[in-house]
């Protein structure tokens, strides 16, 4: 029998072997834009095509993931986007590309809630919140290294990191069938919520608050990330190399905490509370972009405000896995639907304020995660503690 920390390896390894591919063809969109001479805002609607699929696919994949097994969804999901990426290599027209991201929509929405609910199997309750700190630490590697590598790639071909990732899953997906096995179900009978059927699950109240607190943070990263890159060249000229030490330093710094720090923190704190201290770090931090004005105060507030978001996520996921029982996949596919709404609506909200005046989608993002440190605080659902 394989044991649980030689499965989480692999799981994580898949984790981040689908991110670095996502990471790897951020350096080369700029030229493949060029060459088939697309617009920024083709662009933008291209990543909510691949968000907005994500958001419909993920309530019935989160199901299917309970009904048809973790493993076979991950193995779905990584030839799909084998399949995405060799599409995007190869397209020669816009309805292509649309395409392609439209598939990575639906294998993010495979993966995701098979990777959260396999993690959840093989884990017990102590050791879930270092594992999924370990699941959060693996995506945020894959995006440090992706663009890098992309980078090193496109000077070669353009199009080569787009095949390059397509061959990289689906050399993954071929492993995991021979090394992956499917888990038993793990039920935490004691956390059991009551049940309700279809759509009422997502309104029962210890996992409707999850759901808004996901969406607020999600929300409130993608209106942040989406515009800081315009936000500092405008009003601060950074260069292309300043953006990259920053968003770099963010996901290092973030990556530390998810993977040192994290279980340490959920144990002292409890999930909840951590949640709160994490958006109020946030908020202030969010903010405070808007009034600094020297190269390393913007330095040191926004790699520090990745680190707020870096640990949000993982909190609330541990948090859901607690309480989910019999209903890994159900919770783990309206965890991935409430996030990408937030990456929907964050970012054209966001452009919208920004052409109005570069600082209110920072003002806007503030007022957000200011309303979900107010629901946290009036959060009744039971906090979870190790001791």
């Amino acid at each position: 029998m394989q044991s649980p920390n030689m499965t989480l390896a692999i799981l994580l390894t898949n984790l981040f072997i689908v991110f670095l591919g996502i990471g790897l063809v951020i350096p080369v969109t700029p030229e493949i834009m060029d060459e088939l001479h697309i617009s920024g805002a083709v662009v933008g609607y291209m990543v909510a095509f691949f968000a907005f699929t994500q958001l419909i696919v993920s309530p019935i994949a989160g199901s299917w993931v309970d009904q048809f097994g973790r493993k076979r969804m991950i193995l779905v999901g990584l030839v799909i986007f084998a399949l995405s990426e060799f599409i995007f290599g190869i397209g020669q027209k816009v309805e292509m590309l649309f395409l392609s991201r439209m598939l990575g929509g639906v294998s993010a929405a495979f993966i995701m809630p098979a990777v959260t609910a396999f993690i959840a199997d093989i884990t017990t309750l102590e050791q879930r919140p270092k594992a999924l700190g370990y699941m959060s630490a693996a995506i945020s590697t894959g995006f440090i290294i992706g663009p890098g590598f992309g980078g090193f790639l496109g000077e070669i071909n353009p199009r080569l990191p787009f095949f390059f990732a397509a061959a990289l899953a689906f050399i993954t997906a071929i492993i995991a069938i021979a090394v992956l096995h499917e888990p038993d179900r793990k039920l935490e009978k004691e956390q059991i919520i009551e049940p309700k059927t279809g759509i009422k699950r997502i309104f029962v109240p210890m996992y409707l608050i999850s759901f808004i607190i996901i969406f607020i943070s999600t929300f409130g990263l993608a209106c942040f990330e989406s515009l800081f890159s315009l936000f500092v060249d405008h009003k601060f000229g950074f260069l292309p190399k300043d953006i990259a030490i920053v968003i770099t330093g963010g996901g290092i710094l973030g990556a530390v905490f998810q993977v040192g720090l994290f279980d340490r923190l959920t144990k002292w704190l409890g999930e909840i509370r951590l949640i709160l201290y994490c958006l109020i770090l946030s908020a202030v931090l969010v903010f405070f972009i808007t009034i600094v004005n020297t190269y390393w105060t913007i330095l040191l507030v926004t790699v520090t405000v990745f680190v707020g978001f870096d640990l949000i996520r993982p909190a609330v996921t541990t948090y859901l896995s607690k309480i989910a029982g019999n209903e890994q996949g159900f919770v783990s596919g309206m965890n991935s639907m409430f996030t990408s709404i937030g990456n929907v609506i964050g970012p054209m909200i966001g452009g919208i304020l920004f052409d109005i005046d570069l600082n209110y989608p920072f003002y806007f993002s503030t007022i957000l995660l200011a309303v979900g440190i107010a629901v946290t605080f009036a959060w009744k659902g039971r906090e979870y503690r190790t001791t």
